[in-house]
């Protein structure tokens, strides 16, 4: 199959030829599509002949081309408008009446220039269908949000997402002003789908079906929790569905340079421990350090519960209930990778047996809060 995107370097273009490249490798399990595919990648630095040749050659039309911002109004009618229908007349050039999708707005419900151009570009289309029988996929999408959008141009969580990590200030005129917005990822899916012809439709037009509706200050307080996290070592709540989408975005923002961030080691000379992780409903991930012969522990707890495991070195792992006098020891290894469990109201250390030093990845079921520690001194 000939796919033809227009618009091949834009946000949406971009991650469609990534997901297409991926299905047609063979690497995307989430779409089972047994077909050849072969892209082709149009663009506005393209030789205008080379349009011609898809047209004749495609079997599929993804229009993705547009103008959304630009200090020049008539670029809106040249982008949006006059490409429309230089492909649609190319594709009447060589009879090719292949399905054709193309990316509108719902702005083009809007008397604007830019919903102007867009509407006018979705009736070409919606003719171009009546007169040659060519099935045609017209999405109205509201914002888009994801990965690889450009900042500071038509996306607002773009401009945000950029802004934030950089460190740079942001203006919102209204915290409660609603936005209506789609993931990349679900337009992917969705457009996997219209290939596949199994596009959501309602009468004329198609749609993606998760739609997030969300207030701007929202938005804003996410992303700045997000950049917070950091510091204070939280995790975003991924089962909020839009939570877990802004991150993935905010995420990609980030330089490549800015990838790494240091943590606070509390370091003795028995070694060292340190937070990784504080999760409000999940916990605190730690990693504890020991030097060779070094003993840790012999304390217990009331509602405070853990999970040991040791990733480097050799250990051993001794509990007692405090109203017991019967001590189960766990000899644990790096080379054998398994968890002990801390049960509430049982002492307990951890000794390092070992030559070199010995690691230990930590979880407790509460955060540590030094104003209530819930941790008493026992020897096991």
């Amino acid at each position: 199959m000939n796919i033809l995107i227009t618009g091949a370097k834009g946000f949406v273009g971009k991650n469609l030829i990534a997901e297409l490249k991926n299905i047609r490798d063979g690497k995307a399990k989430n779409y089972p599509i047994s077909i050849d595919i072969s892209l082709f990648e149009y663009d506005i630095d393209n030789d205008p002949m080379e349009l011609d040749i898809y047209c004749k050659e495609a079997d599929f039309v993804f229009n993705l081309a547009g103008v959304n911002r630009t200090s020049e109004l008539k670029e809106f009618n040249e982008g949006n408008f006059n490409f429309t229908s230089t492909l649609i007349n190319t594709l009447k050039k060589y009879g090719n009446t292949c399905p054709l999708m193309i990316s509108s707005s719902t702005q083009a419900a809007l008397n604007n220039p830019y919903g102007q151009s867009k509407k006018a570009g979705e009736d070409l289309v919606f003719t171009y269908a009546k007169e040659t029988g060519a099935k045609v996929f017209v999405y109205r999408f509201p914002n888009i949000f994801g990965k690889w959008c450009r900042p500071n141009y038509n996306s607002g969580v773009a401009t945000f997402c950029h802004n934030i990590v950089n460190d740079l200030p942001i203006t919102i005129s209204n915290r409660d002003n609603m936005l209506h917005l789609v993931y990349i990822d679900d337009v992917m899916e969705e457009l996997i789908g219209a290939l596949q012809g199994n596009e959501h439709r309602e009468v004329d037009y198609c749609f993606v079906p998760t739609v997030h509706t969300v207030t701007l200050g929202n938005i804003v307080d996410l992303l700045y929790s997000f950049k917070a996290s950091r510091e204070n070592l939280s995790v975003p709540n991924m089962a909020d569905a839009f939570t877990f989408k802004l991150y993935a975005t905010y995420m990609s923002y980030l330089p490549g340079n800015k990838l790494s961030y240091s943590l606070k080691e509390n370091i003795d000379t028995r070694g060292s421990f340190t937070e990784i992780f504080r999760i409000k409903d999940r916990g605190q991930f730690s990693i504890n350090i020991a030097h060779p012969h070094i003993c840790r522990g012999n304390h217990w707890h009331h509602s405070c519960i853990e999970k040991f495991l040791v990733v480097n070195g050799k250990g051993v792992i001794r509990l007692r209930e405090v109203n017991s006098e019967e001590v189960n020891e766990y000899f644990v290894s790096g080379n054998k990778l398994e968890i002990v469990d801390i049960p509430v109201g049982y002492t307990h250390n951890i000794e390092n047996i070992g030559d070199t030093d010995m690691v230990t990845f930590m979880w407790s079921n509460k955060c540590f809060d030094p104003n209530n520690p819930d941790t008493f001194f026992e020897k096991v």
